[in-house]
């Protein structure tokens, strides 16, 4: 498969002639969803669901999300399907496996919303915002490296748990060229240290997986 970043929170990830598009918020670019067969959307904010993009997208496309994203999305002629934790589903070609509930705890007067990680064909986890350590290997992690409710101690933590071969930054789009350079370097030492590929791909860098 091929996976490419885009802005912020956004992947996209292709396979066989399949299109796989997780979390376009409104930090991503547009062409994100061009030709894309399904979204899943990790939770509702607006940095991961862009719903008025989602209105313009064919009728044809899939959406699978949870329960708190779908009722944002009435009137959006895709296809919305809801899963929960420990749910597994085939969406463009690829198998996927539901992992977690709830997003990170962030400003005290927010309420915590759903929030659920994807991953797909056993070989890439996207956890949203959230820290989940799925119950089983995880060869290829996007790391979430920045966010309001992430301190970078525990994004290291979070690599020295789940331990995989290869991590790739995710939630960065709030950083500037300083803050990027951190991620960098904090990454490199992770990296250097477990032996694996940590790192941030620039927006639009594209990397092929097993």
């Amino acid at each position: 498969m091929r996976l490419t970043k885009y802005g912020h929170a956004c992947v996209r990830v292709e396979k066989d002639g399949k299109v796989l598009v997780v979390d376009p918020g409104t930090l991503s670019e547009a062409e994100a969803l061009d030709g894309a067969d399904a979204v899943l959307v990790t939770h509702q904010h607006f940095d991961h669901l862009d719903v008025e993009r989602l209105r313009s997208a064919s009728p044809e496309l899939e959406v699978w999300t949870c329960e708190g994203v779908a009722g944002e999305l009435s009137g959006v002629p895709a296809k919305v399907r809801v899963v929960r934790h420990g749910d597994d589903f085939t969406a463009a070609g690829f198998a996927i496996r539901v992992f977690g509930e709830w997003h990170a705890k962030n400003h005290p007067d927010m309420p915590i919303v759903q929030n659920v990680g994807f991953l797909l064909d056993d070989e890439v986890f996207y956890p949203g915002d959230a820290l989940t350590v799925p119950d089983v290997e995880v060869p290829t992690l996007l790391v979430p490296t920045h966010a309001p409710w992430l301190k970078g101690s525990e994004m290291v933590e979070y690599l020295r748990t789940v331990r995989p071969a290869r991590a790739y930054s995710t939630h960065d789009g709030l950083l500037n060229d300083v803050g990027l350079s951190l991620v960098d370097n904090w990454l490199k030492l992770e990296s250097d240290k477990q032996g694996a590929d940590m790192r941030r791909l620039a927006v639009g860098e594209s990397i092929d997986l097993p």
